[in-house]
């Protein structure tokens, strides 16, 4: 009796947030669903238009190009800052903590955080200060070290546009894997390192053969973490280049934006915004078993 009441009590401070996820995502996406089934212009009564929207989504080109560069998102916001914040942590975690103190460590953790707590719209203006093709910082520093000839439109080019968007959000992504990966290396047991180097292991042969695999939770988490925000992303694209040019920069979510708001075909819009979030629903049930599985096994073999 005393374990069901507990069970009872336990759920009662469950209840404020099953409620405020019931009303703030699960319903609003039900309402999105029933609209992405009707024609509608956002005024006046919804037609009924059955499965339409979604038979013009899967033939829709623009729609598969913006998924397309959703992939090059990916690589951008969760591939290659996980990379890099990896062998960041471990050398700010195994030299410069071990060489230099704390103090330190904490200083530059803080810097490479930075971009994740500024707001992505004073950010994405900055950039473009500094990607601008007349007086931006990036061109004025090839022309004061004598690579004028570099010089670019690097928001404008449909060539360049895509990459240079890539690069801005490397630099903000970089510090949420890098603090998690810092966070897991507090519980390396570092007598494992230790005997390593007593060994005679180098810094690459410890990093791979201790680090890597005692930060796997870490990775999965990171890399699923990372992988829904670079899906999703909205505000870089929508400040730095709208899309454009022509399209070059185009993401499903922004896709969604233009045309629910711009082109008023509010229909099709929660027709691509439910495919985007069922995508992304999938990939984070992939994910949390794909974890899963992976602790399961460590645990077995630890037994």
């Amino acid at each position: 009796m005393r374990g069901r009441g507990a069970r009872g009590s336990y759920a009662l401070f469950l209840l404020p947030g099953v409620l405020a996820f019931l009303a703030v995502i699960v319903v609003p996406f039900l309402m999105n669903t029933g609209v992405s089934f009707t024609d509608w212009q956002g005024v006046g009564s919804p037609s009924w238009s059955g499965l339409d929207n979604y038979r013009e989504l899967f033939d829709d080109a623009d729609f598969w190009e913006s998924f397309r560069h959703s992939l090059f998102m990916v690589v951008a916001m969760a591939a290659v800052p996980t990379a890099i914040g990896l062998v960041l942590a471990a050398a700010l975690f195994d030299h410069v903590g071990r060489h230099f103190g704390s103090r330190i460590t904490a200083v530059l953790r803080a810097c490479f955080y930075l971009p994740q707590v500024l707001p992505i719209a004073v950010a994405g203006i900055v950039w473009s200060w500094i990607l601008a093709p007349d007086g931006g910082a990036l061109n004025e520093f090839l022309e004061a070290i004598g690579l004028g000839g570099r010089q670019r439109d690097w928001l404008g080019d449909p060539d360049l546009a895509l990459y240079s968007v890539m690069g801005v959000m490397v630099w903000v992504q970089l510090g949420f894997p890098l603090v998690v990966f810092l966070a897991g290396l507090q519980r390396v047991d570092p007598q494992l390192h230790e005997a390593a180097e007593l060994d005679g292991a180098g810094w690459w042969r410890r990093f791979r053969h201790i680090t890597l695999p005692q930060l796997r939770p870490e990775i999965h988490v990171v890399l699923t973490w990372c992988t829904i925000a670079a899906l999703k992303v909205f505000g870089a694209v929508y400040v730095l280049t709208k899309g454009g040019p022509g399209g070059a920069t185009n993401v499903p979510s922004y896709f969604s934006f233009t045309t629910f708001f711009e082109k008023t075909q509010v229909g099709y819009g929660a027709a691509i915004s439910t495919v985007l979030t069922l995508i992304i629903l999938a990939l984070s049930l992939l994910g949390l078993t794909l974890q899963t599985r992976a602790e399961d096994a460590e645990e077995g073999a630890r037994a």
